[in-house]
């Protein structure tokens, strides 16, 4: 199978052929087209388009998109929020800072007709703070948009009103969790709460919210566009239109590409990725980021679908596929990622917390050899507490590497157990 015939350009159709920074050339290539539409159409019936077409959340967690937007205008309660999940902290993932970067406009049309849709009146970008050209180029765009009369008070003479703010990250990674997100912009410590409440009923300020990824809102305007129909029938029957993957680590041809679902992992390896160089072999891959599980190279030719993946107990996270060769040390892989999750962790609860110290110095202990059986055994003990307790999903997610790695690379911990038969001599 050939590369072209592996993708298919809809979100970043118009990368390299427009200029990011023009809201003309954004229109010339059929952008804001599909929010004139919407705004011929009833609430209820874009939404419903929405729910024809089968999108789910790209952000992660798969949620159906149609489902959420109903949820929040069905919602009781005065004013309403949407918000634009932008804070991309995940090791791996750089697909929303290019969404951002190369087709703001594109993000910006989808917000506006998932507003116009629940009748909201009030948008959010929450974007990580480090991405500082991207935050540039959205506040361009958004001022863009005023101009034109996308934004602001009687947009286009609907009587509609709707307007956008930027809502800056300082660093957090757990931010990028809704209810963290949802207490930065409100001005407190970013730490995640306990649910329910979820925030389509009770989110910003205690208001109905809608909260979704980068690439989620990407799709809006080109399921109008072609209808939830005919979007329907790209990818599988779980898993509806296209993915963005960020395929990075030791493959010869990194990078974002996009492909509908239903594609295997081995496929964008090899066919898109180019193989590993020197023709090494694939020690392991890991789906979805840093908090994502990993997999062997027998299990490569797994397809990106929401159903399959789960029936293995697996996820693809936000899109990311980082592949690790042969010379790899699987420990210190390991070590380095919850290392990274030790440092995140907001510290509000203990799991997470106290897990997470715990796992470094068990891992300490194989890396060093001194380990004992007692100390695998308390490894799956803290992997199980960690997934079950944590308040949000980092703590929960963040031993997932290692739990993959126990049932899929066993030696690497049982090889390095000391026993009393290794001081013989």
């Amino acid at each position: 199978m050939s590369s072209e015939t592996l993708t298919k350009k809809l979100l970043t159709s118009n990368f390299g052929k427009i200029d990011s920074g023009s809201i003309d050339e954004y229109i010339s290539a059929g952008g804001y087209s599909s929010l004139e539409k919407a705004f011929s159409m009833k609430g209820e019936d874009i939404i419903d388009e929405i729910k024809a077409s089968g999108l789910k959340g790209r952000g992660g967690a798969g949620f159906p998109t149609g489902l959420k937007m109903d949820s929040v205008k069905q919602a009781e309660g005065t004013p309403k929020y949407i918000i634009c999940n932008a804070d991309e902290g995940e090791p791996g993932n750089f697909k929303d800072r290019l969404l951002m970067e190369n087709d703001p406009h594109q993000i910006i049309e989808g917000i506006i007709i998932s507003a116009y849709a629940a009748r909201i009146n009030h948008g959010y970008f929450f974007i990580r703070g480090e991405y500082m050209n991207s935050i540039k180029i959205i506040e361009a765009a958004l001022e863009q948009s005023r101009v034109r009369g996308y934004l602001g008070d009687n947009i286009l003479d609907t009587g509609f009103d709707f307007d956008i703010d930027v809502h800056t990250g300082a660093g957090s990674y757990v931010c990028g969790e809704e209810f963290a997100l949802l207490v930065s912009i409100e001005g407190k410590s970013g730490r995640a709460t306990y649910k329910p409440p979820f925030p389509t009923t009770c989110g910003l300020y205690n208001k109905p919210t809608q909260i979704n990824n980068v690439e989620t809102f990407c799709n809006i305007p080109h399921i109008l566009e072609m209808g939830g129909a005919e979007y329907s029938k790209i990818g599988t029957e779980s898993s509806k239109g296209t993915k963005l993957i960020c395929l990075s680590g030791n493959v010869v041809n990194p990078g974002l590409y996009e492909v509908p679902f239903g594609v295997s992992v081995r496929a964008i390896i090899n066919e898109l990725g180019g193989g590993i160089p020197n023709n090494r072999d694939i020690k392991m891959v890991q789906l979805g980021g840093a908090s994502g599980p990993v997999i062997p190279d027998d299990m490569l030719d797994i397809r990106l679908d929401f159903q399959e993946m789960r029936e293995k107990d697996l996820n693809f996270g936000s899109g990311a596929i980082i592949v690790m060769d042969e010379r790899i040390n699987v420990l210190d892989i390991l070590k380095r990622i919850i290392k990274f999750f030790h440092h995140e962790s907001c510290g509000k609860c203990t799991p997470c917390r106290e897990g997470l110290t715990q796992m470094l110095l068990l891992l300490d202990r194989f890396i060093e050899g001194t380990a004992t059986k007692e100390d695998l055994a308390l490894i799956e003990v803290l992997i199980e507490t960690m997934s079950q307790a944590s308040i949000c999903g980092l703590g929960q997610a963040a031993p997932t590497s290692v739990k993959k790695v126990l049932q899929y690379f066993p030696e690497e911990f049982t090889g390095r157990i000391h026993t009393m038969d290794s001081m013989t001599v």
